[in-house]
């Protein structure tokens, strides 16, 4: 049985607010393809919260291929290491957070900034909502409108996504199923074809069912 490969990330941007002893932090979270639109993003919120005292951020791309954060003025390893740590323990990648940090007047000591940081960095990445998208192998099956039927039958029942269907001489069936019961699948078309059926493999996509 093929391995099964799961990616997680955030499905949308997210939103959230927390008080602390009258210090107001807003986090902000985004899914980001590259390093480049981690920084936009970061600049983006630093530019609308450019009255705030901190703006702490982080990233995390690719696994742990790529990981940043700035404490943006506030005392080291209080800020920015523990927003980054709550992504990775998020189980997230491929995602930026902003922390936005209004000072109240209250100080709030390592601990309680540490704490802070990364409650308010949990907030706003389950605002953004985790997803987790597992690994799909994407095939395509020429065949006659005679067996068409029976083979679209089949298709639910491993979960197949059905992604377009070409009617012309033959019937082009596109269609996409989890890795793990690729082989399952195959093996099925092949009993109900008589060895007939010979879909091809068009590629891998991570999607969400």
């Amino acid at each position: 049985m093929a391995e099964s490969i799961l990616y997680t990330t955030l499905e949308h941007e997210g939103e959230a607010e927390f008080t602390e002893k009258r210090s107001v932090f807003i986090g902000h979270a985004l899914p980001v393809k590259t390093e480049e639109e981690a920084l936009a993003y970061i600049k983006k919120q630093k530019s609308a919260y450019a009255d705030a005292r901190h703006n702490v951020w982080a990233y995390l791309q690719k696994g742990e291929i790529v990981a940043r954060y700035s404490d943006d003025g506030e005392p080291q390893g209080t800020a920015g290491v523990p927003v980054l740590d709550t992504i990775r323990k998020s189980g997230v990648t491929d995602a930026v957070v902003v922390v936005t940090r209004y000072f109240g007047g209250i100080l709030l000591g390592a601990g309680g900034l540490v704490r802070a940081y990364s409650h308010t960095a949990k907030l706003a990445l389950e605002a953004a909502h985790i997803i987790t998208y597992e690994q799909y192998t994407e095939l395509e099956l020429d065949c006659s409108y005679s067996d068409y039927q029976r083979y679209l039958a089949e298709l639910p029942r491993f979960g197949a996504v059905v992604d377009d269907t070409v009617f012309s001489d033959l019937v082009k069936m596109l269609f996409a199923v989890k890795n793990t019961v690729v082989e399952d699948l195959l093996l099925r078309l092949r009993e109900i074809s008589n060895g007939s059926a010979a879909p091809a493999v068009r590629g891998k996509r991570f999607d969400y069912r």
